[in-house]
């Protein structure tokens, strides 16, 4: 699977593949220095899923210390793009989260918004 990982500033995220499950995993600082860098990893990974058979991608933000908006936004654009894809083609994505970082649980939640239950979970660990 290409783009499998992603350096950008403080930002750190990998991808892996299996069956019919994409995990994602973001650790660190996710700034303005990553805002461009991790839309175009965003938007090459949905093209390469949106090829294979997968049903649902896990994005696991435990080890993210801070997302600010302009990052924020390269998930929402990604969000948006399989909301638009036909229903049956569309896959969900479920993000992980902790408890640990407030700003986690008030931004995970306004995102599920933008692609509704049927897209989006969001797990909270405590």
């Amino acid at each position: 699977m290409t783009p499998s990982s992603l350096q950008a500033g403080e930002l750190r995220a990998s991808a892996s593949h299996s069956g019919e499950l994409v995990s994602l995993a973001f650790a660190g600082n996710a700034d303005g220095r990553a805002d461009s860098d991790l839309e175009a990893f965003l938007h090459e990974l949905h093209a390469e899923i949106a090829a294979l058979a997968v049903t649902q991608v896990d994005v696991d933000i435990r080890a993210l210390e801070f997302m600010n908006s302009s990052c924020f936004k390269g998930f929402i654009t990604w969000i948006v793009q399989v909301r638009r894809m036909k229903p049956p083609s569309r896959y969900r994505i479920r993000f992980l989260a902790t408890s640990k970082y407030p700003w986690q649980k008030r931004s995970l939640h306004a995102i599920s918004f933008f692609g509704g239950s049927e897209l989006i979970e969001v797990v909270t660990e405590d």
